[in-house]
């Protein structure tokens, strides 16, 4: 309220989208350098980090070159490095035998646990925040989730 007046302060100007957009850029672009670093720690590139993180379930790998948006046959490379170390595994789709699927190993897992866990810049930045603010943040990255899923 302005005191001087008695008239209600207007509500503060929203962002425009470029605004929004330039922000999120910005932390995005921390995020990946995080995780890269976080990765390299663990002994993996970037991409094998990556797609050892999509499989919190067996996926075919077609659907896995989707999500990473490569051809499948950088895949097959990615998953014989990750096989190699005993991270990943391929298992015949039970539905088509002809498909092959991807599952982490339980050491798989865990190194996607212990990347996250490193991801140090990212844990500093989310710990600024006090607990109404990451459950705000949750609350809308988790509302705009849905219309960047295809």
């Amino acid at each position: 309220m302005n005191a001087t007046v008695g008239i209600p302060a207007p509500p503060p100007a929203a962002p425009a989208s470029h605004d929004l957009l330039e922000s999120l850029a910005v932390l995005a672009g921390a995020q990946w350098r995080d995780f890269q670093a976080a990765a390299a720690h663990e002994g993996l590139t970037s991409m094998q980090a990556k797609l050892l993180g999509q499989l919190v379930r067996p996926l075919p790998m077609r659907e896995l070159a989707a999500l990473l948006g490569c051809d499948a046959s950088n895949v097959t490379g990615i998953v014989d490095r990750l096989e190699a170390q005993g991270l990943a595994r391929r298992e015949p789709d039970p539905h088509d035998r002809r498909v092959k699927r991807v599952i982490a190993t339980p050491e798989g897992q865990e190194t996607v646990r212990r990347v996250r866990a490193e991801m140090h810049a990212m844990h500093r930045a989310l710990d600024t925040l006090d607990p109404a603010e990451r459950s705000a943040l949750f609350a809308l990255v988790e509302k705009m989730r849905p219309a960047l899923d295809g």
